[in-house]
């Protein structure tokens, strides 16, 4: 069976409009005989949407009581029963009420989709999970309600439902957004001109991703290797070399002109394994480039023009930025350079050419060092010296045997067995010994350096070169197999590293061990520039300019001129090495450690700004709190207070005793509500300070536990209390336990069902005693234990009129003031259980013991 198709209708704010289209679409689908059901759709009292909802059918929805009230949701069985076509569902992010099959709809829609049924729905920006940050900070306002962005890629179609943000304030102060009570805070809010634009941007972007992502798809659908400027893409090469910095800014610059151009960055490995770029150079770029917002790639090709055109079409390339050569006129002339190549093959791609500092100086030959050690190249020169006149030699006592053919075959073989043995240089030695050997022994006229027939000095030049030439294939297969193998120690030493940088708890320390455990230095250090100190001729050797980062190993050095090596690695950052002369062919791999290290350090420094700034980040966290919830929830005690005084105070209206007495109970609860919860505001912030003041004392725990119920107020539900007779007296302040108790009491009363009183216990554990408050609500997901003890936070995340979401976090404070500890448990059966665990004394003088003792009867405290 196949799997239904899911269209989504995306908003950038509520209000723009999603729903209406849905409805509009499921008629116009009707109209085409398209069987079309509408599974929820949340109309929010507009008139407009509801006109729209007649004329389709709607599948009745299904009814979950939750804490006393009863909440409606989308009958998931019974869309499922109908089996629809189509089936409209709004708001795909909704969190369903506990009790329903899945958690959140997206997931009832999944399971539509699965069973072959095409689904409608909506959706806002705000609610996608990789945004879910950034609308925060633009709003100031935390999205709990998420849908991973997976979930909305797949869908067949997605459909911006697009306004401009002063259109949507001109619908809002209408009224066909929200209630006339709403809309002076929303307009003032949420909905301001900022917010909406932002938003609108982040909605047109993403779209333009996922537009991005099914044209990649059509293109790799149907083989279309062809670059399509829909959007610019600037791809910059980096050989490796010091060059690449100047190229990536360069690239940077492009990629600026227009908004939303990609940059990226590609390196071309050889697929021989040969490493022929400075890997200090890659990481610095690579840092670079993603610091400027691009990213940065390797690939591997056996040439490298063909691979870097591949990358670029792979990528939809509109643009591609390489460094000038530095090769000289003569290797124009022999071999075409990279960027000749690129630029002739490139196609509808734009190449652009950039001069830097490197292309100044054209590369010039040197002879690198030799591929063989310094034995075998004596070995080899002695073959080369001793071996034409041995065999010389031996081959003149056997003239009347073997012809000149004969003779140029053996010396050919003396010559390869040299190249064999010594290299290059050894076999040119002997190429050249054997061919005046043969011409003054062997070749007609004898003991003459003429040479009598044509034939002979063919054959003698013909020697040479092949001599010559396999000379330069085995140096050169030699050389090679001593680049390959060395790749490989390299890459194995930077694998080494990047697992102990991995695993390390200090990555810079670890580093810098490795660095000179692998090189053997006897010491490491690296030193950082110090920015108070101006730059000055004699920096490298004054330590009043430099200071320690990091060291390992003995005698850590202050300068960078104490070390047998001193690398810089920038302006700021110097690694200084000792121990013994750094060889030049392990520089490259040295200067990698070097960046890596720098990176480190950077790193290092970055967290421990991000650590120093998290108290202050904390105290804005609980600061933007504390306002958001000044201005919600204590708005209400205040409003009903003005309320009902300024009605008491008023002339028009007569009231009589009862009403009067009911206007002053309605103010004295509000007022009393709002003293507690400026009680719990000043508490906290004495806790946070550390300047909250405690008189402990022994009292009993049935004592404690008779005040708390008296502070709940008029009785109620009742509360099971079962206090033994042997529990022993707590060392604690009276007035705190008292508010502690009456939290989690109250607490319970609110989540605990009809006929199923919340209970309280208490027993001793070694030198404590344990209160526990147990109720049989709905309890608290094992994931969620430790959020909802933070200040300003409601478990679901929902509003109530019962305080600001200190209780739990103030209580758990105390706790630990007293020291004690406040902890949830699971209830058997269902339910929370708060455990208070507080000091005991022993008391009246005799030792505390566990268990033993009957103990009290069951009472029932009315609240």
């Amino acid at each position: 069976m196949s799997t239904g198709q899911l269209r989504v209708y995306l908003g950038a704010a509520p209000g723009v409009g999603k729903t209406f289209h849905m409805l509009d679409e499921g008629h116009r689908r009707v109209g085409r005989g398209t069987d079309v059901v509408i599974g929820y759709v949340e109309c929010h009292g507009r008139n407009r949407t509801l006109e729209r909802v007649e004329g389709l059918e709607v599948v009745p929805r299904r009814e979950i009581t939750y804490r006393g009230v009863t909440f409606e949701e989308m009958d998931l069985d019974a869309v499922l029963a109908r089996r629809p076509q189509v089936v409209l569902v709004d708001e795909l992010a909704h969190t369903n009420v506990p009790g329903s099959r899945h958690t959140k709809r997206w997931q009832d829609v999944e399971v539509l989709l699965n069973a072959g049924i095409d689904v409608i729905t909506t959706l806002n920006i705000q609610h996608l999970e990789s945004i879910n940050d950034v609308v925060a900070q633009i709003t100031g306002v935390t999205q709990r309600e998420t849908v991973p962005d997976a979930v909305v890629r797949r869908a067949g179609q997605i459909e911006l439902v697009d306004m401009t943000p002063e259109a949507l304030r001109r619908r809002m102060a209408h009224g066909n957004v929200y209630a006339p009570e709403k809309i002076d805070a929303a307009l003032g809010n949420y909905f301001r001109v900022g917010n909406l634009t932002a938003l609108r941007e982040l909605a047109l972007l993403w779209l333009a991703d996922k537009v991005d992502d099914q044209l990649d798809r059509y293109r790799a659908e149907h083989g279309i290797s062809a670059t399509w400027e829909a959007r610019e893409r600037v791809v910059v090469a980096l050989s490796g070399g010091p060059e690449g910095d100047t190229l990536i800014r360069r690239a940077a610059r492009f990629a600026e002109r227009t908004k939303r151009t990609a940059l990226l960055a590609v390196h071309v490995a050889r697929n021989d394994g040969l490493v022929n770029a400075n890997p200090a150079h890659l990481a610095r770029q690579r840092t670079l480039v993603e610091g400027l917002g691009g990213t940065y790639h390797q690939v591997v090709g056996a040439d490298i023009p063909t691979a870097l055109l591949d990358f670029a079409r792979g990528v939809n390339a509109t643009q591609l930025v390489l460094g000038v050569s530095r090769r000289g006129r003569l290797a124009y002339l022999l071999d075409p350079s990279v960027s000749t190549v690129t630029t002739r093959e490139s196609g509808p791609i734009d190449v652009h050419l950039v001069t830097h500092e490197g292309s100044r100086r054209r590369r010039t030959w040197r002879a690198g060092a030799s591929a063989l050690s310094r034995p075998r190249r004596t070995a080899g020169l002695a073959l080369a010296v001793i071996g034409p006149a041995l065999l010389t030699l031996a081959l003149t006592q056997q003239r009347d045997n073997l012809s000149l053919p004969s003779d140029i075959l053996l010396f050919l073989v003396w010559v390869v067995l040299t190249a064999l043995v010594g290299g290059l240089g050894p076999a040119l030695v002997a190429a050249v010994a054997a061919f005046l050997l043969l011409n003054y022994y062997f070749t007609p006229p004898l003991h003459l350096w003429t040479v009598a027939e044509r034939e002979n000095l063919l054959a003698l030049v013909v020697f040479l070169t092949v001599a010559t030439a396999v000379s330069l294939t085995v140096d050169r297969a030699a050389r090679t197999t001593r680049q390959a193998a060395r790749a490989r120690a390299e890459a194995e030493t930077l694998s080494t590293l990047a697992g102990s940088v991995v695993r390390g708890a200090r990555p810079l320390t670890a580093l810098l061990d490795q660095l000179r455990e692998t090189f053997a230095f006897t010491g490491v250090s690296l030193l950082e520039r110090r920015q108070e100190v101006p730059p000055g001729p004699d920096d490298r050797c004054d330590p009043d300019a430099w200071r320690l980062v990091a060291a390992v190993g003995d005698r850590p050095c202050t300068v960078p001129s104490e070390g047998d090596v001193d690398i810089p690695v920038d302006e700021t950052i110097a690694l200084v090495l000792r121990g013994h002369p750094l060889q030049a062919a392990d520089q490259r791999l040295v200067e990698a450690f070097a960046a890596q290290a720098s990176a480190a350090w950077h790193q290092e420094c970055l967290a421990t700004q991000a650590a120093a700034l998290a108290p202050l980040t904390a105290a804005d966290k609980m600061r933007t709190a504390l306002l958001s919830a000044v201005s919600h929830d204590l708005r209400s005690p205040l409003a009903s207070a003005k309320a009902a005084i300024t009605s008491l105070c008023s002339k028009d209206v007569t009231f009589d005793e009862h009403d009067r007495d009911e206007l002053l109970a309605t103010a004295d609860e509000s007022l009393e509500r709002l003293v507690r919860l400026v009680e719990n505001l000043l508490d906290m912030s004495r806790l946070q300070a550390g300047a909250l003041g405690m008189s402990p004392r022994t009292i009993s725990v049935a004592d404690a536990i008779a005040k708390a119920l008296d502070d709940l107020g008029p009785p109620g539900c009742p509360i099971v209390a079962q206090v033994p007779h042997h529990v022993a007296d707590i060392q604690v302040d009276p007035a705190l336990l008292e508010r502690i108790l009456a939290n989690l009491l109250s607490n319970a009363l609110r989540y605990s069902p009809r006929g199923y009183p919340p209970m309280v216990t208490a027993s001793e554990l070694s030198d404590s005693v344990e209160i526990r408050i147990i109720d049989h609500g709905p309890g608290i997901p094992a994931g969620l234990r430790d959020q909802v003890f933070l200040p300003f936070q409601r478990l679901g995340d929902s509003g109530t009129d019962d305080g600001i979401g200190l209780g739990l976090a103030l209580s758990r404070g105390l706790a630990e003031v007293m020291g004690g500890s406040l902890e949830p448990e699971t209830t058997p059966g269902g339910g929370l259980t708060m455990t208070l665990r507080l000091p005991a004394v022993a008391h009246h003088g005799t030792p505390l013991k566990e268990g033993g003792g009957p103990a009290q009867a069951d009472q029932e405290f009315p609240p």
